[in-house]
Order: structure tokens, then sequence, then C-alpha cells
């Protein structure tokens, strides 16, 4: 049997697109192997957000193909796209497949194997109007939890992103479409549906939809228990947003709201849509709305000119949100954008410096979120079993994303499950088995 491998960079988003491609591959015949294993056939789905996600990217594909020099290399995804012409000089990859594109893997592939040329398809996506790509994915590698691609391409052009030039301009996926898809992944026994885009806050815009009415939408499937969102930013938490998201019992309020800085004069300079005091306000109306929901963000360190004065602002207003956990970013400078000639340029040690101050930050408001959620009842989607502490334990997530362990020898793959918190270990709650659980 033909043997395919798959390796994946970057997002959510990238994700969804590998596990299309990977049951593309399935229904042409391929058995799908780990990487580090001989193949036929290597795809890798490429990353392009730094210079570093360029680097690993090229690394990935020379892995390949001394892995097998006889293998059909593939390069997919957005270094495939911004990086083209270095991917075409340098060889090693045999079918070139950008953003917008990757529905023709087996296409490209077979003709590659019938004439053995190099194939190439990228198509120029930086005008309005290109339709959405047309990939699905129908048997998820999860058992519980599916990400779908709802929306791809940004607008927004931050003064460090090379996304809207790799991903091209915004477009979305018809909510009948998405609606289908989720219909089938819970036939296949799916729980839990998160909604991913690279800009998801301009879901279907200049379609007449809305992300709202996706997620109203989608909240209609039966047997879907749990709707979630990737990232979204400030400006999409209106009064109306948010009182039509208390509707839906299936949402998960965790609110992934990207920060990048706290200082309004960084904010600028990266060209972010927002300011500080307008993203304080958003968190307030959610918290008004939802009983201690998660608030997470990312943040990045050491943008271009940043001074002690606008660290120390953005170090307080994390402080002032108290969010459950921030991911840090050292800044990564990324040819092609207005932030890669900006001065002066941080240095490194500075950057570690600063990036450590949010790291411990970071840890001590997620340990104080966590342990508000002693003695409190929680819902848990369960999702496989481990070892905590030498015992065997379920575990799985709240709605609020906070992992969970339940020390019990019942069986309880992918229930959702009702119980009061314990304790914590490890960072993650512990249920006290001793009141009792509920299992749905």
């Amino acid at each position: 049997m033909k043997k395919a491998a798959l390796h994946n960079l970057g997002c959510k988003v990238n994700s969804y697109e590998t596990d299309a491609m990977r049951e593309m591959l399935i229904n042409d015949g391929y058995e799908i192997v780990p990487f580090h294993e001989k193949a036929d056939v290597y795809v890798i789905n490429t990353c392009s957000v730094t210079n570093i996600a360029d680097h690993k990217s090229r690394q990935m594909i020379h892995r390949a193909k001394s892995e097998n020099p006889n293998a059909v290399i593939i390069a997919a995804g957005c270094y495939a796209q911004s990086g083209y012409e270095t991917l075409r000089s340098d060889g090693s990859a045999d079918i070139i497949i950008g953003n917008n594109n990757k529905d023709r893997l087996i296409e490209l592939l077979h003709k590659f194997l019938a004439d053995g040329r190099e194939e190439e398809a990228i198509s120029d996506i930086s005008k309005s109007g290109v339709p959405f790509e047309n990939l699905k994915v129908k048997s998820p590698i999860e058992h519980t939890r599916a990400f779908m691609k709802v929306q791809d391409g940004c607008d927004q052009f931050c003064s460090y992103c090379i996304i809207p030039y790799a991903r091209g301009r915004i477009r979305s996926r018809a909510a009948v479409d998405v609606v289908r898809e989720a219909e089938v992944l819970s036939g296949q026994g799916i729980r839990e549906i998160v909604l991913t885009g690279i800009h998801l806050d301009s879901y279907g815009r200049g379609t007449g939809e809305s992300l709202i009415d996706l997620i109203e939408a989608v909240a209609e499937v039966p047997g879907i228990r749990r709707i979630r969102l990737g990232s979204i930013e400030p400006r999409i938490i209106t009064d109306n947003f948010l009182s039509r998201l208390s509707l839906v019992d299936k949402f998960c309020p965790h609110f992934h709201l990207s920060l990048q800085s706290g200082s309004a004069s960084v904010l600028k300079r990266m060209n972010r849509k927002y300011t500080p005091d307008e993203y304080i306000a958003g968190v307030r109306k959610i918290r008004n709305i939802y009983d201690d929901p998660a608030i997470t963000t990312d943040v990045i360190v050491g943008f271009p000119g940043e001074t002690e004065d606008e660290f120390s602002e953005t170090l307080d207003f994390a402080g002032k949100v108290g969010f459950s956990e921030m991911h840090i970013f050292k800044f990564s400078r990324r040819r092609g954008t207005r932030a890669d000639l900006m001065t002066p340029q941080i240095t490194e040690k500075v950057k570690a410096e600063r990036s450590s101050k949010l790291i411990a930050l970071s840890h001590e408001m997620t340990e104080n979120y966590l342990n508000r959620r002693i003695g409190k009842k929680v819902s848990v989607l369960l999702e496989e079993m481990t070892e905590a502490d030498g015992e065997k334990a379920w575990t799985g997530y709240t709605k609020e994303y906070s992992r969970v362990l339940i020390f019990t020898d019942r069986n309880l793959k992918n229930a959702i499950v009702n119980g009061y918190v314990g304790s914590v270990m490890n960072g993650a709650l512990v249920l006290d088995t001793r009141q009792g659980i509920e299992v749905q």
C-alpha cells in the first residue's frame, strides 16, 4: 500500500487544512504513517508568521527529502505562498501548493506521478472576491473536539504581520456548509466544535452573515454539545453580540481576546485597531454576562521602540485585566513588514527579561483563576486516560478550557461529567469524586 506522511506547522487553521489533506490522501488509497517513517509522499503544511517559521518550513521540507530521496515532496500553505520563489529555486519540493489551492492536492500529485515534472498551484489571493477554499474534514484525529475553518484571510495589515500577504483578503465559508460539516462530525461522535479563522471577527463580511449568526446555526445541530471560538478581537464584543451569545447554552465562555500590548502608543505602532480602554471595556461587558469566564490572550514583548514605560503599561494593564492565561511572544522580525524597518529594535536580552516578567505574572493569574474554581461545580468533556501522581485518571476540559483530572476506574471516554472541584494539581483541576459526579 502507498504511504504518505504529513507535518503541520503553525496555527489551528493550518491544523484543519492538514487534517483535510490527510483525508484526501486516505481516500486516494494512501496509508498515513508518522513523519519520521519512510513514505512515498510527504506533505509539509508550512507556516510563514515569522522568519523562524520560514526556516522551520524549509527545514522540514529538507528533512522529508532526506527520509526518502525518491519520495514526492509537497510544500503547501503560507510559506509555499509567500516564499514561493525561494522554494522554486531551492528545488527541494516537487509540488508547491499555495493557499486556496490545497483542495487540488490529489490532482497535482497525480499529474506529477504521470509526467515527473514539478507542479505548482499559486493563485493571486491579494484581491477581494477570491472564493473560499473547498476543504472538509469528516473524521478528525481527535475524538471529542473538532476544529472547523470557517474564515480565511485578513485585511488588518498589522505592522508586524505577513499573514495578509500569505493568506490574502478576507473570505468566509457559507454557514449552510459549516452546518453540514458539523452534522457529519456529530455523527462521528464529535461533541465540541471550535470555530477557527485567520480573522474570525470578520466572518461573513460581504455575505450578509455574521459570526453570531453562525454560532446560533451550529448550536442547532443535534449531538453537538459545545461550541468554542478561536482568537477574536475586542471590537466584536458588543452588547448585541453578547446578548445573543448568552442565549446559546452550548457556547463555552472562553474568550481568547487578542491584546498584543497594553500600551496605547505601542498598539498604534502595531496598527492594531483598538485601544487599551476599548479592550478592557469589552472584558467588563463579558464579565457582566458570564460568571468568571476565562479571558486569555497573546502579548508581544520587545516590539520596536518599546520603552520601559511602555512595557510597564503592558504589565500593569495585564494585571488590571486579570487574565486566566497569557501566551507571551518575543517580537520576531519579519521581512516584508513595516515593523522590520522600525527603529530602535529591542535587544534579545531585554526581550527575554520582559518576557520573564510577563510569564511570571501569567502563572500567578492562572493559579488564582484555578484556585477560584475550588468548591464550584464544573462541566467537563472527558477525552482520554492519562497518569497523574502515579495513578490513572481521566482528563478533559471545562467549558472555560481548564484542564481537569478525575481519578476513577469508570469508563468515561467522551462523556460529559458534572462535579465539584476539590483541589488543583499541576495546573489541572481535580474533581472531588466523594461528592459524586453526574455523567451525561
